[in-house]
């Protein structure tokens, strides 16, 4: 009996679909299938990502949204009549280079970005321009399956430690700020990384585009709208900061760890919500009836004529896509054989000035960098006492899990006793950013890459010239060097490093040497 129900179920919602559309929806759900065989671990690690991260559990609710919009589109797709068009395999090929390009180096933003883009790229090639017309919006509402924001993090924190300290003197504190921590009576806090509100920033910009587009027809509204949904959860996230320490001041820190820790969740994102739709209600303007497109306008539109001249069929359309797909996932297999030979062993050099010596670090600090061929780490001192730490990471290769300047690798260790303080003074090369362990103890670390002959503080740089070697199968080592110091002693850790930095010499030839580069 359960069966009998659900095929009568398949056989009445077949019924309802018009004839023209049977096939194509066939040769779109076997497109789609094909891509989610093909690139599986990258489909999931986006849905880990939804699941596990509390910054991205809205995306859940995205395909939820886009069936929705659909629906809503429904009874006017009805009068096209979908047709596959062979121009549509040209973005569908742009997504998969940029798949391969972020695959062989190890981005993994690009990769979802990619098969995001693939799966709208088959819809065009598919379906037809006339048809993803229909569906324009919901189609770029998919971009919202891709997991971005956590590269706003920094931006916010500095942002949010701002607004902090503007309310925390406003409301009579006394307050020191130095980066992202603000000493006051009650104790020392730190806009940490979970303070920044990229979570709820992220999900209003969501949800701010979502009732811009639903509720507005006017776009000066739509813009108004979306500038306050940008702006709102921000300042509402300072304040929300503001009131944590504010609380602290008589209630103790416990008190107020404890009350933020139950409100800083979706009750406040809610209230922020809620917020802005009330201020926003009586401006909607887009009639309830609308129906969002014109199906009649669409169907005789000459311009949508011209187009599909250069139709094909859809079995053509399907093998094309396939084609494609499977050429740019074997050049990807065979880019990833690429490695950089690797010497035997490597040591720390000496440095003209400099004596090595003990590693003396009262807290201790030992930079990440997973999945490199040989690390070194060691210590420096010179005759007017100044001290640096030197870390040299040697990578055959740059791909997932073994990436100099990933998340979570270089100078800032996640889930250790130092945390990011604020961005370091300019030395005239590398990254530089200033750490914190404790209430009181700093250091400065400068981190600086080389390819080839390419030195850089720019993570980007360094990626595009690691893909030229994936690209055209050719290979030449990555080096990440990570010079710090602590601001104890004779000598500041700037000037310190500085020193240390300019007795190297030419410093991307110095590095060549570590490296034993020929």
């Amino acid at each position: 009996m359960p069966l009998d129900l659900t095929l009568k179920r398949q056989a009445t919602l077949s019924s309802r679909l018009p004839d023209a559309w049977k096939g194509p929806l066939l040769h779109l759900a076997i497109a789609w299938a094909m891509l989610f065989v093909l690139f599986a671990p990258v489909f999931v690690d986006m849905l880990l990502q939804y699941w596990d991260s509390s910054t991205y559990n809205h995306i859940l609710f995205v395909p939820l949204i886009i069936g929705w919009l659909v629906k809503l589109r429904a009874p006017e797709l009805a009068k096209l009549a979908p047709r596959a068009w062979w121009p549509g395999l040209v973005p569908f090929a742009g997504a998969m280079f940029l798949w391969l390009v972020a695959d062989v180096t190890g981005i993994a933003l690009g990769e979802h970005l990619a098969v995001v883009v693939a799966l709208q790229s088959t819809v065009l090639a598919i379906l037809g321009p006339r048809v993803c017309a229909a569906l324009l919006f919901p189609l770029l509402y998919g971009l919202f399956l891709v997991p971005f924001g956590d590269e706003l993090v920094p931006t916010l924190q500095m942002i949010t430690a701002d607004l902090t300290i503007a309310l925390t003197h406003w409301s009579g504190i006394p307050a020191v700020i130095e980066g992202v921590f603000i000493d006051t009576p009650a104790g020392l806090f730190e806009v940490a990384e979970a303070c920044s509100g990229v979570k709820f920033l992220i999900a209003m910009i969501a949800l701010g585009t979502l009732t811009a587009h639903v509720c507005f027809a006017s776009w000066k509204r739509r813009a108004i709208f979306m500038a306050v949904a940008v702006v709102l959860p921000i300042l509402a996230n300072g304040v929300r900061a503001w009131g944590t320490i504010y609380i602290a001041q008589s209630q103790g820190i416990e008190f107020a760890a404890g009350f933020d820790h139950i409100f800083y969740g979706w009750i406040f994102f809610a209230i922020v919500m809620g917020l802005l739709l009330a201020l926003s209600w009586r401006h909607f303007d887009r009639p309830r009836d609308d129906s969002f497109i014109d199906g009649d306008a669409l169907a005789d539109s000459a311009l949508f004529d011209a187009m599909e001249r250069t139709s094909i069929t859809g079995a053509r359309a399907l093998l094309g896509l396939a084609a494609l797909a499977l050429v740019f996932v074997a050049w990807s297999a065979q880019a990833r054989q690429v490695e950089a030979a690797m010497p035997a062993q490597i040591v720390l050099p000496q440095v003209e000035g400099w004596q090595r010596a003990p590693f003396a670090n009262t807290v201790w600090w030992e930079p990440r960098a997973s999945g490199a061929d040989h690390r070194l780490i060691g210590s420096y001192v010179n005759a007017d006492g100044a001290r640096v730490e030197l870390f040299f990471a040697l990578y055959g290769a740059q791909e997932d899990g073994r990436e100099a300047g990933a998340f979570g690798e270089g100078a800032l260790v996640p889930d250790s006793s130092w945390r990011w303080h604020s961005p370091g003074p300019d030395l005239g090369m590398g990254i530089s950013e200033r750490l914190q362990s404790g209430s009181n103890l700093q250091r400065l670390a400068l981190t600086t890459y080389r390819h080839r002959d390419l030195t850089t503080s720019s993570i980007a740089a360094l990626k595009l010239s690691n893909m030229r070697d994936r690209l055209t199968f050719s290979a030449e080592p990555t080096m990440m060097v990570i010079i710090s110091a602590v601001d104890r002693g004779p000598v500041p850790a700037e000037a310190a490093i500085a020193d240390f930095v300019e007795s190297t010499g030419d410093f991307g030839a110095w590095m060549d040497r570590i490296a034993q580069k020929p």
